[in-house]
């Protein structure tokens, strides 16, 4: 039997004293951390943002309970985003949704509807600004100004992974007379 030309290293031969001074400081720097943790981030929306009625007093369409026109197999559908703003102009708020199917895992394709109230009925889609159909995701979303916009990640073809887009799209909508109008959109291909 050959000897070890290095001494014996104290980590070697642990006793249980080593271990539970380990063990001590490691409680020490968890508990260290979560007092140095930085304060819980707070958002305050901008005055426009925070109203969610017009003029008339009418509120924005609630999501809730809407059917979208989704196929999802019985998974159901999940509201993502939502903003109310009166994009008619008729002094009633609309409300868009980014709306995807429940799918548990992975990042379904979705849509962005736009939903309405008349008379005091339920809400309805009005509106299908993006079709689930498309295969896009729905990236940053915002309605100011009567203006929704989007951005919309996707894929260049079927051998890109569904992790990782490789394409966005940045795209907005304005209501013109009797439908909404894509008023802008260029394709550009993300590194």
């Amino acid at each position: 039997m050959q000897t070890p030309a290095l001494p014996d290293l104290a980590h070697t031969a642990a006793k249980p004293v080593h271990w539970l001074a380990t063990a001590a400081a490691m409680a020490g720097v968890v508990a260290l951390a979560a007092l140095l943790q930085p304060r819980t981030a707070t958002a305050t929306a901008t005055a426009p943002e925070q109203r969610t009625t017009t003029t008339h007093g009418a509120p924005a369409p609630d999501p809730a309970g809407v059917d979208f026109p989704l196929e999802c197999g019985g998974a159901g559908t999940t509201v993502a985003k939502q903003a109310p703003g009166d994009l008619d102009g008729d002094g009633r708020p609309e409300t868009v949704a980014v709306v995807h199917c429940a799918a548990g895992s992975g990042t379904p394709p979705g849509g962005i509807y736009v939903l309405t109230r008349t008379g005091g009925a339920a809400p309805r889609v009005v509106a299908t600004l993006v079709d689930p159909a498309d295969k896009k995701t729905v990236g940053d979303f915002a309605v100011r100004d009567g203006v929704v916009s989007a951005t919309l990640l996707g894929y260049s073809s079927l051998d890109v992974p569904r992790c990782c887009p490789d394409q966005e799209e940045q795209a907005s909508w304005r209501w013109r007379g009797r439908a909404f109008v894509r008023t802008s959109g260029d394709l550009a291909r993300s590194a």
